[in-house]
């Protein structure tokens, strides 16, 4: 998946979410834009063919720009986009890139992450449209949040528990509001059909089995004033956090186009669509003057307008903001500047200034499939994760502002990231340890095994690379490159038969190892005989499950992570996952822009709360 480029592929989502879900100049401007750039960059001496190696992003401040950060309101940022924005619907946002714009632009939820500005404030959770971050039970089945006062929407009507309520009716309308979260299907205790359906047809149905199904939600999603409580199917430790998503936000009844209305924007927050929104070309976004950064605890919102423009070609974007001509100096990318070029922005003081490498929380990882005959053995799939070169493998796709090698799924930016390396081996591989496990399995060397991956000429140096680590320690691996439609193929039961090993990516849908590990593990929601859900491995471990399943049920949240970090690093020593890489993106701006940091619990990207410009 290239989410350098723009946005996590299907994959790279929450499964379902509990299932599967998860843009251009026309080329001759592109190409001449390009190139008129690069020359101006020559000319300026800011091109660097070759010069010092890049800076080491951890050394990198997660808020580096030109200037001090300030707290200056006024002037115009121009965000500039390959895209394509699909929706700004907030039922129907998929995108990772798009949830975290509208979520500090126009679109408010019940909770949300503080900005993180200062790198202690990152995990924490807060209230946004709710006073707090929600009030449970003590079995953890029932979530209650009461709205705080004055949040209005932009025609001045204050923003209601009636607005959260339909807003979150419109998931259960499939057939118009479709592409978004459908987490709102899975975790309310709304009666469902044998075929697991929900009886709830959403608030556009009618008919007397639309009235049963209304009152049914109402049930499940109830107003006392000011006061929204859920109840739920099962104990969620952390549904306070699955509600910062856009899809569990307020829509106003009246404003509301169903699914006519994809690129309706009708804001709470501090900024409201100027006009409409054009589709390829983009929209400019300016104050709502019904806003009150009283009661907003999230968003400082210093800019008076901010011009998103889309259908840009990324590396042309790149180098414009690069130049810092009229326009260059008050935009920033919103893409991440091509590999191609990365390092010459890490090689000019000036440029790394103005630039930020965050973690995006992508991570690329292997999945040795257990039907097969010769990873249904453990210490095989521990003697192929012992002779994986994560180095080798980041290198290859871009180097250390492109990923960093990682051993586990869970990212960085998480509060369940750890540093365990059960097989024992490190980044670089260790083939006398594959050598030794194979030893210990009696197997005759060369193990020879296929291994599928989605094709493109990066991929296909960075799996040469792999495979190379891989011989030297007793294996000969078979590649088998997919280029159309990679997620589908391996999904199909066909290659439980076929392929030994599977390349796969995967980011959390909030800060929670919740949204990774049973998404992708636990066989109870992923092997039917339909397929393997995302669980390409066909990774069945009912004690797991059940394991999985108390976790949800933790209270508490610091506990409750630390038990996910242990369910991970028990499903890497049995080699159920082989961690490879966190992939990185690199935004640059221009120097009048101030305040830039990118929001590393949404994906890495550019954090609009509190960015400003200088006038």
């Amino acid at each position: 998946m290239d989410r350098l480029n723009r946005r996590p592929d299907p994959a790279a989502t929450r499964a379902g979410r509990r299932s599967a879900r998860r843009r251009r100049l026309p080329a001759l401007v592109a190409v001449l834009l390009g190139a008129v750039l690069v020359v101006a960059l020559v000319v300026a001496g800011v091109v660097a063919l070759s010069g010092p190696a890049p800076a080491d992003p951890e050394k990198a401040t997660p808020t580096s720009a030109v200037g001090d950060r300030v707290d200056t309101d006024g002037g115009t940022l121009h965000a500039l986009s390959l895209g394509p924005v699909v929706t700004w619907d907030p039922q129907r946002i998929a995108s990772r890139d798009d949830m975290a714009f509208a979520g500090r632009v126009f679109a408010r939820s019940l909770t949300a992450y503080a900005p993180n500005t200062d790198p202690d404030e990152q995990h924490r959770l807060v209230g946004d449209l709710a006073t707090d971050t929600g009030t449970p039970s003590k079995d953890l089945r029932t979530w209650s949040f009461t709205l705080r006062d004055g949040v209005r929407w932009q025609d001045g009507s204050p923003v209601t528990c009636a607005d959260v309520a339909y807003g979150i009716s419109r998931t259960f309308a499939t057939k118009d509001i479709a592409g978004g979260s459908t987490d709102a299907l899975a975790v309310l205790a709304i009666p469902r059909r044998m075929d697991g359906t929900s009886t709830y047809p959403g608030p556009y149905a009618t008919g007397e089995a639309a009235k049963k199904g209304q009152a049914a939600f109402d049930k499940a999603v109830a107003c006392t004033g000011q006061t929204i409580t859920f109840t739920l199917s099962a104990p969620l430790g952390d549904f306070n956090e699955l509600v910062s998503q856009p899809a569990f936000g307020p829509v106003k009844e009246s404003a509301d186009r169903g699914a006519e209305g994809g690129y309706d924007v009708f804001s709470a927050g501090p900024y409201m669509l100027e006009g409409e929104w054009t589709p390829g070309s983009g929209g400019t976004f300016v104050r709502n003057p019904n806003w009150s950064r009283a009661s907003d605890p999230v968003r400082r919102a210093h800019l008076d307008r901010i011009d998103y423009r889309e259908g840009l070609d990324t590396q042309a974007v790149a180098q414009q903001v690069m130049a810092d001509g009229d326009t260059g100096r008050l935009s920033v990318s919103l893409g991440s500047a091509p590999p191609a070029i990365q390092q010459n922005i890490t090689a000019v003081q000036s440029l790394q200034e103005r630039s930020v490498n965050p973690r995006t929380g992508v991570v690329d990882y292997l999945v040795p499939n257990t039907r097969s005959e010769v990873f249904k053995d453990e210490k095989l799939r521990q003697a192929l994760a012992a002779a994986t070169n994560r180095d080798a493998y980041v290198t290859a796709i871009g180097g250390a502002t492109a990923a960093d090698p990682a051993l586990s799924l869970i990212p960085r930016s998480l509060p369940a990231a750890h540093d365990a390396d059960p097989v024992g081996t490190g980044t670089r591989g260790d083939a006398a340890r594959a050598k030794a496990l194979l030893a210990e399995a009696k197997v005759t060397e060369p193990v020879t095994f296929t291994v599928a991956y989605r094709s493109n000429a990066t991929s296909d140096k960075a799996m040469a690379a792999l495979v190379a680590g891989w011989r030297l320690a007793g294996f000969d691996p078979k590649t088998r490159p997919i280029t159309d439609d990679y997620f589908t193929a391996i999904s199909d039961p066909k290659f439980a038969g076929e392929v030994d090993v599977f390349w796969s990516n995967w980011a959390p849908a909030w800060a929670s190892a919740s949204t990774i590990l049973p998404p992708l593990f636990d066989s109870s929601i992923n092997l039917t005989d339909a397929g393997p859900g995302r669980d390409y491995g066909y990774w069945a471990d009912k004690e797991l499950d059940a394991r999985m399943a108390k976790v949800q049920a933790i209270p508490e949240r610091a506990e409750r992570e630390r038990a996910w970090a242990e369910v991970d690093e028990s499903l890497v020593a049995k080699g159920a996952y082989i961690g490879l890489a966190e992939r990185r993106a690199l935004y640059v701006s221009g120097s009048d822009v101030r305040n830039l940091s990118a929001n590393t619990i949404a994906g890495g990207v550019i954090e609009f709360a509190d960015i400003a410009v200088v006038r």
